[in-house]
């Protein structure tokens, strides 16, 4: 399989999601309607009532924002931003002397998303069509970076984070939510484009992704939280896939 391949087939997956709202996949939590699934990685019903409904789509496996300790003012950037939850309630949370951008390489999302904060009137949202390996954001602007179940998705992790240290301002601060192993997967789900689609495949080893996010620069990572991600697909998978919560810091 190639990178190139796996970022294509990734794409149209999550282009047909933000144009049908149909569910992504059997194994994630987004075969419950949207609101249920948000509310089961982590967001409370005082959460989804502050955000617009369009941008809750059950997609992810955690709520960084919640974790992120956003202040007043503060310009935050979401990598792989989707239909714009996390981006929608970070701007909330930075208030009007701030600002949130969201990035993702899936053309009908960004659309979306785009379409969705001129309904509502957000001023201080901005969503930009790139890819995370390859920030459409100027070095050292941002103070926290979040992504949410997306980095799993990226066939080059290491290169994300790089990316994600060089926007983000001297002494900022990531939040991320992700999926993670515990042990290796079987080679056949490696190889399976659905699986890369079902944040599965592209899942790292937990040390191994820890371990990457410090390469890229990181200091002071640590999980903040951690469970077992509760997957419908296979049973061969029960309790081999952890949904966590990571901090890190630029100096």
């Amino acid at each position: 399989m190639k990178d190139t391949e796996v970022k294509e087939f990734v794409k149209k997956r999550y282009g047909e999601i933000a144009q049908t709202g149909e569910p992504c996949c059997p194994s994630c939590t987004c075969m419950f309607p949207a609101a249920d699934a948000a509310l089961r990685i982590g967001y409370s019903m005082e959460d989804l009532e502050n955000v617009p409904e369009a941008s809750i789509m059950g997609l992810g496996c955690g709520n960084p924002v919640a974790l992120a300790g956003l202040k007043e003012g503060e310009t935050v950037l979401d990598l792989g931003s989707g239909g714009g939850i996390d981006v929608f309630f970070a701007a909330k949370k930075v208030g009007s002397k701030g600002k949130v951008i969201g990035v993702d390489m899936t053309e009908e999302m960004v659309n979306r998303a785009r379409d969705t904060a001129v309904t509502y009137g957000y001023r201080n949202v901005e969503f930009r069509l790139g890819e995370i390996e390859n920030l459409p954001v100027e070095s050292s602007s941002i103070d926290a970076v979040i992504s949410n179940c997306v980095i799993n998705l990226s066939p080059d992790k290491e290169r994300v984070f790089r990316e994600a240290y060089r926007v983000l301002k001297p002494g900022g601060r990531i939040m991320i939510s992700d999926l993670v192993t515990e042990g290796e997967l079987p080679e056949e789900l490696r190889k399976s484009f659905d699986a890369w689609a079902e944040c599965i495949a592209g899942a790292l080893e937990k040390n191994k992704y820890l371990d990457t996010i410090m390469r890229a620069g990181f200091q002071n990572v640590k999980t903040v939280s951690e469970s077992t991600y509760t997957l419908d697909v296979s049973r061969r998978l029960e309790g081999r896939i952890t949904s966590i919560q990571v901090e890190g810091h630029k100096s």
